[in-house]
């Protein structure tokens, strides 16, 4: 990097901070801290949702395995997503934005006390801030990692640097921030995929061999294929039926997208276009780290570093730069909207069980606490990226796929199906115990087991087993032991039912210790 491109990146980050100043002013409560207030516009909504699902991590994980396999890197990955978010646009979008314009809660799993009970509220939401910790510190690492290719700054310092950044623009302006820049980062995403793109293509005919003649070149021999060594047929299966979850509320930042439209039919277009740009974007994107074993050769041994090293040699000063804004605009994008989501579920859920004074909270002290509690998220998940490349975690690409995949199928299959008529006969006891036995049987499948089987434990069966006894025991105990009671089936009605259409609903403003139900009508 010279001048020039610290330029780009100096002014990148001076940018955010002052959309976040300017987001400030229409931030007058925590609806409008979680929520925008329900006024986004679809469109916003809908770009934010699908950058608030990057990182840098496709930058360096999944880089790296289109680097060894190829094209698989986008058959599962970014395609089991894009088919995700379009069966949920209609399954998922509008019930999930039912919740704050029916409900008049701020966090996802604030319905959960009067769906469940409050146990399991406070079960998945906490067990949802801890994973989401893991999450985003590996978020940090990946970015980090990148900046260190460029620029010599330690691990720790690049964490430090994106962190601190991040956290004053999402922290002063919640998710009217959030969503302003990432729609300032999908922009600089755009021109910097597309200049990488046209370099790669550039490179390609120097070299002679064309932009369809690259994939007959030995270095690229069987990269091709779909579906090839750990990401297979079943992997595919298990992660398209993860990320139906995840992406559509299980990790509860893309949640808030939904929420934040202003009607059901607004949520439900927004995921629709979010759908479609996963379905194309990552194409132009994937592109250059498919090609990157005929024009680099990676030091690391999972090849993560590949794509950095190729912008350094295929791009000149200035959209050298532009590409490592682009790098932090995917990794900011999503670090800030989990920071968001964690702060909604902490001060609305968890906050008011541990303090009587939290459920005393006015707009002006709620907000504060808002804001107190992302920074103090993001602190944590700083610390916690330090130790991304330990012993305990392994890697980066192992983090995010083994244990956020892994383990976001037990907390989000009982917020999302809950949503769902078919099963509503699914209560507090089919939501607790398909929690607490899919995440035994992570810890089963990736540790005790795995190292007592020749060769470990597949990676698919890692990230899919969780998930599938979650959803057989939610579905099996909810109909061996069924719990919709009037006020349980009062709320699924609520979510699935147009505003003329649905009977008076409690509405749980806020989780109280004691659990008593507020009743009110539907507005």
């Amino acid at each position: 990097m010279n001048g020039l491109d610290w330029a780009v990146l100096i002014g990148y980050f001076g940018v955010m901070v002052a959309i976040g100043v300017w987001s400030h002013k229409r931030v007058d409560d925590v609806s409008d801290f979680f929520t925008a207030g329900g006024k986004m516009p679809w469109w916003l909504s809908g770009i934010s949702h699908h950058m608030s699902g990057y990182s840098a991590v496709m930058f360096t994980g999944y880089a790296g395995i289109a680097y060894t396999y190829g094209v698989t890197s986008f058959v599962t990955w970014s395609f089991p997503i894009a088919l995700g978010i379009a069966i949920g646009s209609r399954l998922f979008a509008p019930r999930v934005n039912r919740l704050r314009s029916r409900l008049h809660v701020a966090s996802p799993l604030e319905y959960l006390k009067n769906r469940y009970d409050l146990k399991t509220q406070q079960a998945l939401a906490w067990s949802g801030m801890l994973l989401k910790i893991v999450d985003v510190a590996a978020k940090w690492a990946a970015i980090a990692t990148l900046l260190s290719v460029f620029t010599g700054l330690t691990l720790n310092q690049g964490i430090l640097i994106t962190g601190a950044i991040t956290a004053v623009y999402c922290t002063i302006g919640g998710l009217w921030a959030d969503a302003l820049t990432e729609l300032g980062q999908f922009v600089i995403q755009l021109l910097a995929g597309i200049s990488m793109f046209v370099a790669v293509v550039v490179k390609l005919n120097d070299k002679d061999i064309g932009f369809f003649g690259a994939w007959n070149q030995p270095a690229l021999h069987g990269h091709g294929k779909g579906l090839v060594g750990p990401y297979g047929t079943v992997f595919l299966l298990a992660f398209l039926f993860i990320k139906l979850f995840e992406y559509n509320g299980g990790m509860l930042n893309q949640a808030q997208r939904y929420m934040a439209t202003g009607s059901p039919r607004e949520a439900e277009r927004s995921a629709r276009l979010s759908a479609v740009l996963w379905l194309v974007w990552p194409v132009v994107l994937f592109f250059p780290m498919w090609m990157s074993p005929l024009l680099v050769h990676a030091k690391k041994p999972d090849g993560s570093d590949s794509y950095g090293l190729m912008t350094e040699q295929l791009l000149p000063h200035g959209l050298l730069g532009l590409v490592i804004v682009g790098f932090f605009s995917h990794t900011m994008a999503m670090c800030s909207s989990d920071a968001n989501a964690i702060a909604a579920v902490f001060t609305r859920d968890a906050a008011p069980v541990l303090s009587r004074r939290a459920r005393e909270w006015g707009p002006r002290t709620g907000l504060i606490a808002a804001r107190v509690t992302t920074v103090v998220f993001l602190g944590l998940s700083m610390a916690v990226a330090t130790q991304v490349n330990s012993p305990t975690f392994k890697d980066i690409i192992t983090v995010v796929i083994k244990w956020v995949a892994g383990l976001m199928g037990p907390i989000a299959i009982p917020m999302m199906l809950g949503l769902l008529r078919p099963f509503r006969r699914s209560g507090p006891t089919a939501a607790l115990t398909s929690w607490a036995a899919g995440l035994l049987a992570f810890w089963l499948v990736n540790y005790p087991i795995n190292w007592n089987v020749d060769g470990g434990v597949p990676l698919q069966y890692q990230v899919s087993v969780p998930l599938a006894v979650s959803l057989v025991l939610y579905i099996l105990i909810g109909y061996l032991k069924p719990e919709d009671t009037p006020e349980r089936l009062a709320i699924i009605e609520t979510v699935n039912t147009d505003d003329d259409g649905a009977a008076a609903v409690p509405v749980p403003a806020r989780a109280q210790a004691g659990g008593e139900t507020t009743v009110a009508p539907p507005s």
